[in-house]
């Protein structure tokens, strides 16, 4: 199976707030040199911190692209609560900031900082379209980072929302991509998955839930100009 890597800087998925832009980049350079050794068809990043001011995120993404300029590989930010793209609302500025900047477009979270569903009409989904070139497939809602099962009759708007975003997205998407256009189904159990109370059990299954996602999306769910370049990995 083709293997997209996850790098992670600051600590864990929430960043230390006592790490520096400059521990950040130490991070990054290290993991994006060491990349290559497992094969990657592509490099996922989560970096930078939600808590910086916008001087500080100018500093550390000039340096953070020019790392990503010496990587052999496709390598690609992800919009995520806690870090740099946690918002919506604060996203076209660095769309304009930096022209080389790619993304791994994950609205559910997106879905929860501004308490709405994402759709193609909202100007930051629009503007990211033609940078998105890999895309976490769990479907979020106004209250939470995912909903308890993305094909539940009472889900289907949240679900048609996040099929048109994805769909914008293997549409426009540009010239200046790299890499195939790759898709990955993402519900997880790490706090994602609601539970029953008192017992903490899952209240759908996740192997079903990923399954069915990655059925749906190959089964032609999302409409491209190039339906063969959209993988589902």
């Amino acid at each position: 199976m083709a293997l997209v890597l996850e790098l992670v800087t600051g600590g864990n998925y929430v960043p230390r707030l006592s790490c520096s832009p400059s521990e950040h980049l130490v991070e990054l350079k290290h993991l994006l040199q060491r990349a290559p050794d497992f094969n990657p068809l592509r490099i996922n990043v989560l970096t930078g911190s939600d808590s910086w001011h916008w001087s500080d995120q100018l500093a550390f993404w000039s340096r953070a692209l020019e790392l990503v300029a010496d990587c052999p590989l496709p390598v690609s930010f992800e919009t995520h609560r806690s870090r740099s793209f946690c918002s919506p609302w604060s996203m076209v500025p660095y769309l304009e900031a930096f022209p080389d900047l790619r993304l791994t477009a994950d609205l559910s979270h997106w879905c929860v900082v501004a308490e709405r569903l994402m759709t193609p009409e909202l100007e930051p989904v629009r503007a990211m379209a033609s940078r998105v070139d890999h895309i976490h497939a769990r479907v979020g809602h106004a209250q939470g980072p995912s909903v308890a099962h993305p094909f539940a009759p009472e889900w289907a708007e949240a679900l048609e929302a996040h099929r048109r975003c994805w769909g914008l997205f293997g549409l426009q998407r540009s010239a200046a991509s790299c890499g195939p256009f790759t898709i990955t189904p993402e519900f997880g159990p790490d706090g994602y998955l609601p539970t029953l109370p008192f017992t903490a059990q899952p209240v759908a299954d996740l192997l079903e839930i990923n399954g069915a996602m990655a059925a749906w999306l190959r089964g032609g769910a999302l409409v491209s100009s190039d339906s063969s370049s959209i993988h589902s990995l």
